[in-house]
């Protein structure tokens, strides 16, 4: 049984010290993630760095025999507080980024990072449970028993561990370097007018994914029975946390009521009952259906929020491309009800996006003056001579926070010939402070008030303006169309 005890431990060890280590070197993200779980933003930026701190001096106890069951008490306290985390977020309809493992593994919360938290608290549990006397041997003690030929054995096992784990490390960097690769590419791509990737979402004509889902008051429906009420079917993909399709929810209630005999609408959200019920209650949109996770717009291949596509009643195929972002939604309506439904890439009508239109390439670009965060006045017009990327970002947007590693990362890589960055962002200074960007940010304390004005209407989203300090792309929405505008190579012009 001490062998059993000593394998727990030393499992508890590594996952604590890889999750410690890798924290402390992005202590941004940490503190980030703090905040995603609702700890106040106060308390975030101690939490961020204590977490890994608390990880670390569990590590050193479990190594020690005489501090080891302590250390597995340690172990199990942290992941029981993990567990009510994870449990309450996702009790909630959120998953923010459990950032478990830093930058080499950060993914939305679910249901596996809470069985994983459990298993690993069942082992720190087992320590604990055999008592202070029983805790199983230290290593130095082990490694004294042994033969000098097992001694060699571990040796290079450990050996071998230490460059897979090196291999692993180089791997990834690999792959990170590639994906900046793929993004430079396909700039250059669209530059030279090779074709662009098919569309998002399924191929118009094939056939629709069948589901059957709950509604709010738990009766279920067929895509079947949904295509008989003999209309166009509008499958609009949402997710309760996301703050673009709450703010579109009140038109989708309007779209319900005023074309009920034109079209359906249907919503396909994710979370629970409640999280959902509260956001649609008041602007009293109908039609909610609830996904497990996101196993229905991922057979949609909708990997964003909010989307939409047509179903055709009479034979249930895709009619139409996958609407990305409210003003795509907004055409992909107005589209169905006038019969003109467009067959491609969706772009948002004349006549339907409520969000004003931004200038036009070669149009000179709306001047601004904003507070950095140090409190000084930073205008557009300072940069004039240098092309820029300007950004609108949000720090508590999912999207913004998933995409601020690759930003980061193409700060420090940036090319000479690449537009220099400038962040126009909301929310708090801390908030802004904590992501750790080299480039300027600026707050725009009214919200999206300057985004309005390029016709941003959402984030992340960015527009190019020249060294002569006029509009040089259209705008790009979502962290890979952002990242592919980033790196762009432009002419160092300078006025004369």
């Amino acid at each position: 049984m001490s062998l059993v005890l000593l394998f727990a431990r030393a499992l508890l060890c590594a996952v604590f010290l890889v999750a410690g280590l890798a924290k402390l070197a992005d202590l941004s993200g940490s503190r980030q993630a703090m905040r995603d779980f609702g700890v106040p933003n106060k308390l975030a930026d101690l939490f961020g760095l204590l977490l890994p701190l608390t990880e670390l001096a569990v590590v050193v106890a479990l190594v020690v025999p005489l501090t080891a069951w302590w250390g597995a008490v340690g172990a199990l306290a942290l992941l029981l507080i993990f567990v009510a985390g994870i449990a309450y977020n996702l009790a909630q309809g959120r998953r923010p980024d459990c950032h478990c493992f830093g930058q080499l593994h950060s993914a939305p919360a679910g249901w596996s990072t809470l069985i994983r938290n459990l298993v690993l608290a069942g082992v720190a549990g087992l320590v604990v449970g055999f008592g202070r006397n029983a805790s199983g041997p230290g290593v130095i003690e082990l490694v004294s028993g042994l033969t000098v030929t097992q001694r060699i054995e571990l040796i290079i096992g450990a050996l071998l561990l230490v460059v897979l784990i090196g291999g692993g490390s180089l791997l990834v960097q690999i792959l990170t370097q590639q994906g900046r690769l793929l993004l430079r590419i396909e700039a250059l791509e669209k530059r030279l007018g090779v074709p662009a990737q098919p569309a998002p979402g399924l191929t118009l004509g094939t056939l629709a994914p069948v589901f059957e889902l709950p509604n709010l008051e738990g009766k279920t429906k067929t895509l079947q029975k949904l295509r008989s009420l003999g209309r166009p079917l509008v499958l609009l993909f949402t997710d309760p946390a996301c703050e673009p399709c709450t703010a579109l929810l009140p038109e989708i209630a309007q779209w319900q009521r005023e074309h009920a005999k034109k079209m359906v609408v249907v919503l396909v959200s994710r979370g629970t009952v409640e999280a959902n019920r509260a956001k649609v209650t008041e602007p009293r949109v109908t039609n909610v259906f609830l996904q497990k996770d996101r196993e229905i717009a991922e057979a949609y291949k909708a990997f964003g929020t909010p989307s939409a596509v047509v179903v055709r009643h009479q034979d249930g195929t895709i009619g139409s491309a996958l609407a990305q972002g409210a003003d795509a939604i907004r055409a992909l309506i107005s589209g169905t009800l006038n019969g003109s439904l467009p067959m491609s890439a969706l772009k948002p009508a004349a006549a339907a996006p409520r969000q004003p239109a931004g200038p036009k390439v070669g149009e000179p670009a709306p001047d601004f003056s904003l507070p950095d965060l140090a409190g000084k006045t930073v205008k557009l017009s300072d940069f004039r001579g240098n092309p820029m990327l300007v950004l609108f970002w949000r720090p508590s947007c999912g999207f913004c926070a998933r995409m601020l590693p690759d930003l980061k990362a193409w700060e420090t890589n940036r090319s000479n010939g690449a537009p220099k960055l400038l962040v126009v962002s909301t929310d708090s200074v801390a908030d802004n402070q904590a992501m750790g960007l080299r480039s300027p940010v600026v707050l725009d304390k009214a919200g999206m008030s300057i985004g309005s004005k390029f016709g941003a209407g959402g984030t992340p989203m960015a527009v190019l303006v020249d060294a002569e300090g006029k509009i040089a792309s259209e705008l790009a929405a979502g962290a890979p169309a952002v990242l592919a505008l980033a790196g762009q190579e432009q002419p160092q012009v300078r006025p004369a």
